[in-house]
């Protein structure tokens, strides 16, 4: 179902249905062919056997990796065995960070627990401790703002744990997810600009486990690079209760770096569309993944949804209208770079994106769809499409005013609509 939704939306966009150019109304032959979609997703897909092999044999694909040069070269080599009339690959310079030796976090001498190891990742794009580390007391916050208001003198030297945790009470996950994110995007930072000499961030998520999460996060210009991780949130719970009883010491050590940047590609296929070729419907996701992770909901998922689309629309023998292009993004989880350099260059060929639909929300059962554009494109565009509704709602779909996709936010220029894949977040 999930690989079905995505080429149904596609479908509705690339000319298929009658419902689109206010043409005589067609439902009932609309709905038979929304049913064959189906039918073909769930019965004759590939998608699965791409994503094993993206994320068991081919593994963890961060920017800069052999592993990501190596899920390159396997998907242009599907996308060239479809039915497209182009595979290209698109150079994009990738930022290369490398977490290098196991992290350590430990509590020191503790009068209630003694000494303790927490769990913790480097964050990406962090500087490391150097080979002995760093220990130090902790100061803990919920917030940026808390650190104006404890002032240099309660932070100077100490490491900073950023401890607010996501929303519970949010019933969209990503809604909870950017409330607590810029504690990890811009702790650092904030922190250090106080005197502070290292940062740990509670993991981000709303589950209470043994297991750290990563993520991105930045340098500000101007401002010493100290030190990020990420604790689980067990730990960070653990270390919240010795904190409201004593002053506690960590030791924390890393030894990530920079590698600079390294040449990588978006991986891009596409079909010209038979009547409107100028005219582009971009589907797609990002290609790599976290280091520690195998990218199977992040987002090699979204990856073969993209590669289902052109492989479903063959087996219908349906000819498009308007150009597919199925485009698979480089780095967006260390940087965004394949997503920009792809805006940059598109938008610098004075390109038209009819409809953008970007796939990063994991692999979950598909609850519809949200969509982005400038008040203009709302004012006449998403009308028509709200006029589809009714073709989806047996399917318990629904279509909403929301935000896209990162990888791409840069072609709203263009004037036209931009989709995410809304999967169930919970």
């Amino acid at each position: 179902m999930k690989k079905a939704v995505y080429t149904l939306l596609f479908f509705f966009l690339a000319g298929g249905s009658t419902l689109l150019f206010g043409q005589d109304p067609a439902q009932l032959e609309d709905a038979r062919t929304i049913r064959r979609i189906y039918d073909l997703a769930l019965t004759q897909s590939s998608a699965y056997d791409w994503l094993y092999h993206l994320t068991k044999d081919i593994g963890a694909r961060s920017g800069g990796s052999p592993e990501a040069a190596a899920a390159v070269e396997y998907t242009r080599q599907m996308l060239d065995s479809l039915p497209t009339d182009t595979v290209k690959l698109q150079p994009a310079l990738v930022n290369h960070w490398v977490r290098g030796e196991p992290e350590m976090v430990r509590i020191v001498n503790s009068e209630q627990i003694g000494t303790q190891d927490l769990h913790a990742l480097a964050l990406g794009n962090s500087v490391g401790t150097g080979p002995y580390g760093i220990t130090a007391e902790v100061v803990e916050v919920f917030g940026l703002d808390e650190l104006e208001t404890l002032g240099r003198e309660a932070i100077e030297g100490k490491i900073v744990f950023y401890n607010r945790p996501m929303d519970p009470t949010q019933i969209q996950t990503f809604a909870a997810y950017g409330g607590a994110v810029d504690q990890r995007g811009y702790g650092a930072s904030r922190a250090a600009g106080y005197g502070a000499v290292g940062v740990l961030v509670r993991s981000m998520t709303t589950r209470l486990d043994d297991i750290p999460h990563t993520g991105t996060m930045r340098y500000e210009e101007g401002v010493e690079h100290i030190p990020a991780l990420a604790i689980s949130t067990n730990d960070a719970e653990l270390l919240h209760r010795l904190l409201e009883r004593e002053a506690v010491r960590v030791f924390m050590r890393s030894t990530c770096r920079s590698l600079g940047y390294s040449e990588s590609y978006n991986v891009i296929g596409e079909i010209r569309g038979s009547t409107y070729p100028d005219e582009i419907i971009l589907v797609g996701g990002h290609l790599d993944s976290w280091d520690v992770g195998e990218g199977a909901h992040d987002d090699g998922t979204g990856c073969v949804q993209s590669m289902q689309v052109i492989e479903t629309l063959h087996q219908l023998g349906y000819q498009p209208q308007r150009t597919i292009r199925c485009v698979m993004f480089m780095n967006e989880e260390n940087g965004l770079d394949g997503g920009r350099t792809y805006w940059e260059r598109s938008n610098a060929a004075g390109e038209y994106h009819m409809a953008a639909i970007e796939s990063d929300a994991g692999g979950f059962t598909p609850r519809g769809f949200s969509c982005d554009g400038d008040e203009a494109v709302f004012a006449t565009k998403f009308a028509q499409v709200y006029e589809w509704l009714p073709l989806l709602e047996p399917y318990g779909l629904t279509l909403s005013k929301g935000g896209s996709g990162a990888d791409i936010s840069g072609l709203k220029s263009q004037q036209g609509l931009l989709f995410g894949l809304r999967p169930d977040s919970q």
